[in-house]
């Protein structure tokens, strides 16, 4: 159940009822795809640094170590020694990226695997089966990522079908959730707007899933190739059609700005695997822009990564100890970057919760965004 507690223009403050705890929203949901933050982040790090929603992968555990070793073990909350809430995407979105190695068709996807080679099918009720393994919180409708540039007549019909799919996944997993040995039989299921950048598509995806009175929705099949102004443009066509008394979540985004942005426009729900792949690569996010830590200019700097911060990282490290274990390829680098890069997604959160708590939202984005524009020193 989704409590609106307050508003701030279109900036929603929320709280969002799991069987699994309570979701402070707006909230950046830590995305660890195999059942792991990339970068040796543990269950206990996670929670160190404020987490609250972890995000996984359907498609990959399927692949790999598969769903009925996960249920199993007894789900993947105690899988992974995680008992907070987990979102766990549909598969959907390897439609997209796997592109060269799938077949669309009505009944759902073929694909081959990315790792060894072998078919797999996946339709509606095969994702939704392979959740209910994995017995996440909510579970995301099995949908298609069309590419943003795809022609008006293919976007189309892939709405369409993608519509279609949604009402096989909420059959499929309302039958999942009444079996006696369905691991969390309270398992939500969120609906997924596509239509690439046409709006009226768009809309008129919205109203028509939003007629199904789910416990949430996301906007999906954008960051993949379209620019910043034609996000901001869909978001701001796509949000007022879908229930404002439900979580809004758009999917795969972003970097600070961007989130900054769409909490404007009234989401509440973001992921995004930059904060991990960027602090692998030595660049970590400040109030004052990024920096590269491989740079030569931070060889001697025995400042932390940001003043005042309070992860791990910045709490008992100089960026010259880090930009050394970088350089040494010593995996505690790559840690600490991503540990930090996390903590300060996670860290923004709260200061965007408190901010429109206080009706200050605009000020708030203006002041964050003018930092991020700073010459870093």
């Amino acid at each position: 159940m989704y409590r609106l507690l307050k508003r701030d223009g279109n900036a929603k403050r929320g709280e969002f009822h799991t069987v699994h705890g309570v979701i402070q929203t707006p909230v950046f949901m830590n995305v660890g795809t195999a059942a792991a933050i990339k970068g040796a982040v543990s269950t206990e790090d996670l929670e160190a640094i404020g987490t609250q929603v972890e995000l996984s992968n359907t498609y990959h555990l399927h692949v790999r170590p598969g769903d009925q070793v996960v249920k199993k073990m007894g789900g993947l909350h105690r899988f992974m020694s995680w008992d907070r809430p987990i979102l766990t995407d549909s598969g959907g979105f390897q439609v997209f990226s796997l592109a060269g190695l799938r077949r669309i068709k009505e009944e759902g996807v073929y694909f081959q695997s990315h790792v060894d080679g072998r078919k797999i099918f996946m339709g509606p009720e095969e994702s939704m089966q392979i959740q209910s393994n994995l017995a996440s919180t909510i579970a995301m409708a099995f949908d298609e990522c069309a590419p943003s540039r795809a022609e008006r007549g293919y976007v189309q019909a892939s709405v369409e079908r993608t519509t279609r799919w949604l009402l096989r996944c909420r059959a499929e997993l309302d039958r999942l959730n009444g079996l006696p040995d369905t691991i969390n039989r309270e398992q939500m299921l969120f609906g997924i707007s596509q239509g690439a950048v046409y709006e009226d598509i768009r809309i008129d995806h919205a109203k028509a899933i939003a007629e199904l009175e789910l416990p949430g929705y996301a906007i999906g099949g954008l960051a993949v190739g379209e620019t910043h102004e034609e996000m901001y443009r869909i978001i701001e066509a796509v949000v007022p059609y879908l229930p404002a008394e439900k979580p809004t979540y758009l999917m795969g985004v972003g970097t600070p700005a961007n989130i900054l942005e769409a909490v404007e426009r009234g989401v509440d729900f973001f992921d995004c695997v930059y904060p991990s792949r960027n602090g692998r690569h030595g660049h970590v996010y400040t109030d004052h822009g990024k920096l590269n830590l491989f740079n030569a200019r931070y060889e001697l700097d025995e400042r932390p990564i940001q003043e005042g911060c309070g992860c791990p990282a910045c709490r008992r490290y100089s960026r010259a100890y880090i930009r050394h274990l970088l350089k040494a390829k010593e995996m505690l680098g790559m840690r600490l970057c991503v540990l930090h890069n996390l903590y300060f997604y996670n860290h923004m959160m709260g200061e965007i919760r408190k901010a429109i708590e206080q009706g200050r939202y605009q000020e708030y984005k203006r002041t964050k965004l003018d930092g991020f524009q700073e010459q870093q020193k």
